[in-house]
């Protein structure tokens, strides 16, 4: 029996969140066969990581058309398009229906281990384009399988890999050894243990972020609850006009209520503000930890450290394709230059598809939040226009890919958590924003069918 041609294969998405569902939206809606593959055992495994946290946009902005297009013929309704969904709602109501609309397209417990050219290491160039990708996955029981496919998708995220503690990219000295004090995600204080292990506590919050700013709020709310808890801000820079992002210039009213929650905090003595901090080391003191900066500074201890300092993409499965990357964001070349945080403040990231995306290795694509790599300015309406970009591609249809259609919001394309259960004052438009330094940590993200995000 003679083997299928490359045109007969699969397209392989690594992940089933909102980017890489999108993406097998896009493939089916251009007649090509997805195939998605997601390490935990269902549809938006991250997302659900974060299931307590509430997203920047309503439910009219946070779908993608042609997932819902797919979705139609189910009876699928999307909830009130003014309501403000949470991570949970979202895999819940959204992600999960369309992972099932699918069905068969989307494998759960498959984590990918490695990506390759059929009978080529990344060294061999004879015949390269024209082979076939090999996927190699392992699967829940430890069985493991080589998967054929005509081009691979990569939305697998980011959220795996926290940026450490330390300043320079590495974790501060004493920071693994502190592990059990120290966490990497916004705390869901209605978890009852949860709850107790911040409760009339002394909590470093570190990052600067939209994050940071939920934890802060969130851990503010605790305080006028429980006496002694506090909060400590650490700024790796100083407190500017944009530190508390956008304000009411935000034109995603919940992502500009969060800088002046996180403001209100601190003028409210519920946290206080370090700045110009940048942790060097992490101390035991008995119970407690002392954080150190590079200039000495000791801070006086702490019993909590909560870690908002970014994401990293994870490439070592990626190891055997020639990937175009960018030496410091680890974003694909062409990118990179538009989503530099040492260049472009929020605001100016433009939005762009497959010629952006493209690498030396033809037909692989790192989209979503993994595109991004170390970037901290993502939202996932970026992820979906990407998605339709290089399904149109995958096609051959150059000119649809190559269009865009998609218009950003203004003061930024900064990613972040939403308010946890105050969507009226985001409605109300009370404050912030989530555009500040760089090195910040996305949690809630959405996508638009015409602007806004999450």
């Amino acid at each position: 029996m003679n083997a299928p041609t490359n045109d007969q294969l699969p397209v392989v998405v690594i992940g089933a969140g909102p980017v890489g569902l999108a993406a097998a939206a896009h493939l089916v809606e251009r007649g090509l066969e997805p195939l998605v593959l997601e390490a935990g055992p269902s549809a938006g495994t991250a997302v659900r990581d974060w299931s307590h946290v509430r997203l920047f946009s309503p439910w009219a902005e946070v779908s993608d058309p042609a997932a819902e297009k797919l979705l139609a013929p189910t009876g699928w309704v999307r909830p009130d398009g003014a309501a403000y969904p949470t991570g949970g709602d979202w895999a819940e109501q959204y992600l999960q229906p369309l992972a099932d609309v699918l069905g068969d397209k989307v494998r759960y417990g498959a984590t990918v281990t490695g990506v390759a050219r059929a009978g080529r290491d990344r060294i061999a160039d004879a015949d390269r384009d024209e082979q076939p990708f090999t996927v190699h996955i392992q699967l829940a029981d430890g069985h493991e399988e080589r998967i054929s496919a005509r081009a691979v998708i990569d939305a697998s995220g980011t959220w795996s890999i926290p940026s450490p503690t330390g300043a320079n990219g590495l974790p501060a000295l004493g920071e693994k050894a502190a592990a059990d004090r120290i966490s990497y995600r916004v705390p869901d204080l209605k978890d009852p243990a949860v709850r107790a292990r911040y409760a009339g506590k002394r909590t470093a919050v570190i990052g600067s972020g939209a994050s940071a700013f939920t934890a802060l709020a969130y851990l503010a709310d605790l305080a006028k609850e429980e006496p002694g808890t506090h909060a400590v801000w650490i700024l790796r820079r100083g407190i500017g006009a944009n530190t508390f992002g956008g304000g009411e210039a935000d034109q995603l009213p919940a992502r500009g209520a969060l800088g002046l929650r996180a403001k209100a905090a601190v003028e409210a003595g519920h946290a206080s503000a370090v700045t110009g901090f940048r942790t060097q080391a992490v101390e035991r003191d008995g119970d407690r930890l002392v954080l150190i900066a590079e200039d000495g500074r000791r801070l006086d201890p702490v019993d909590e450290v909560i870690v908002l300092t970014g994401f990293r993409p994870d490439l070592s499965f990626l190891s055997e394709v020639r990937l175009g990357l960018d030496e410091r964001l680890q974003a694909p070349t062409a990118l990179a230059p538009l989503i530099d945080p040492n260049v472009h403040s929020c605001g100016t990231v433009y939005p762009h598809g497959v010629g952006e995306l493209s690498h030396p290795e033809k037909d692989i694509y790192l989209v979503g939040m993994k595109s991004y790599g170390r970037a901290p300015t993502f939202l996932a309406m970026t992820g979906y226009e990407q998605a339709r970009s290089i399904a149109a591609a995958i096609a051959g249809d150059r000119e649809a890919a190559e269009r865009v259609e998609l218009t950003l919001p203004e003061t930024g394309v900064c990613g972040g958590a939403g308010l946890y259960d105050d969507p009226d004052a985001a409605q109300n438009g009370e404050g912030g924003g989530c555009c500040a330094a760089p090195a910040t940590l996305q949690i809630g993200l959405g996508a638009p069918a015409s602007s806004g995000g999450c």
